[in-house]
């Protein structure tokens, strides 16, 4: 064989040799290209070269219709907007409470019951504040005609029970819960003083927690100053007739006269 067919033959099989290689070549490449492994290669190489996209929030819907932003699996809060809604509505109000009436609940009762509010108290190491003394009011009938009701009011204080104090006089106890008390007939102007006391001691006395005795008119009084002022008004009022009717007959009287000295035919007498 000469060298030209040598180097033909070599060809051949060179060229026969790099068309299966690069056939293969392509099989390889196709299979790599459905493969999982190189999509999962891919998937990494992707996410440590770009960094990780950010999701949006959830939107929870919650039952008072409010759009609030929470992270992946977090569950919806609770729903506290009515609780917390009623308590603002729900105002505190000051309790029933009348300090000047008799006998009734205290008001830390009423304020546990309710949820109302009491006035403050001084505290119980404290004398107690002075009580308002309101009338010191006769009694007309009844057993207890002629004595002196007296009215206070309790302040707000810690106590034990209140002392009538009359001038001149023994001191009346009474209980805490009284507001009312009877004492002896008074004279007009007798000073009579309500105290408040409790462990510590008394309330000192003050312009409110005292009152001068006054009796209140009769209506027997009442009724006879009536009569009399009505007939000293009758009387001015006939009084003042009278003296218009004497002005009014004199001024007639005047002018009577002028009249006769002015007509030159009138005469006293016939010649």
């Amino acid at each position: 064989m000469d060298g030209s067919n040598q180097w033909r033959s070599f060809s051949t099989v060179t060229s026969v040799e790099m068309t299966s290689l690069c056939r293969n070549l392509a099989v390889l490449l196709l299979f790599l290209s459905a493969s999982p492994l190189h999509h999962s290669h891919l998937s990494t190489h992707a996410a440590s070269t770009f960094p990780p996209a950010t999701r949006p929030p959830i939107i929870v819907m919650t039952a008072l219709g409010s759009d609030d932003d929470y992270d992946d699996y977090s569950s919806p809060p609770e729903d506290v907007h009515a609780v917390t809604t009623t308590l603002l509505q729900r105002e505190a109000q000051p309790c029933q409470y009348n300090p000047c009436l008799e006998n009734q609940e205290p008001c830390k009762q009423i304020s546990a019951k309710t949820g109302c509010l009491c006035p403050g108290v001084s505290r119980v190491d404290e004398p107690p504040h002075a009580p308002i003394i309101q009338a010191l009011q006769p009694i007309s009938e009844g057993d207890d005609r002629g004595k002196i009701e007296v009215q206070w009011c309790a302040p707000s204080s810690v106590l034990s029970g209140y002392r009538v104090v009359i001038e001149g006089s023994e001191s009346l106890e009474f209980g805490e819960g009284s507001r009312r008390g009877l004492v002896g007939s008074l004279e007009v102007g007798t000073k009579v003083c309500v105290e408040a006391w409790n462990s510590a001691g008394h309330s000192p006395s003050s312009e409110f927690s005292c009152k001068r005795y006054t009796p209140p008119e009769s209506s027997e009084h009442k009724l006879l100053a009536g009569v009399i002022g009505g007939g000293m008004a009758l009387l001015l009022l006939i009084i003042a007739v009278v003296i218009l009717c004497n002005h009014q007959m004199r001024k007639k009287a005047k002018k009577d006269s002028a009249d006769g000295l002015g007509n030159p035919s009138y005469t006293v007498g016939t010649m």
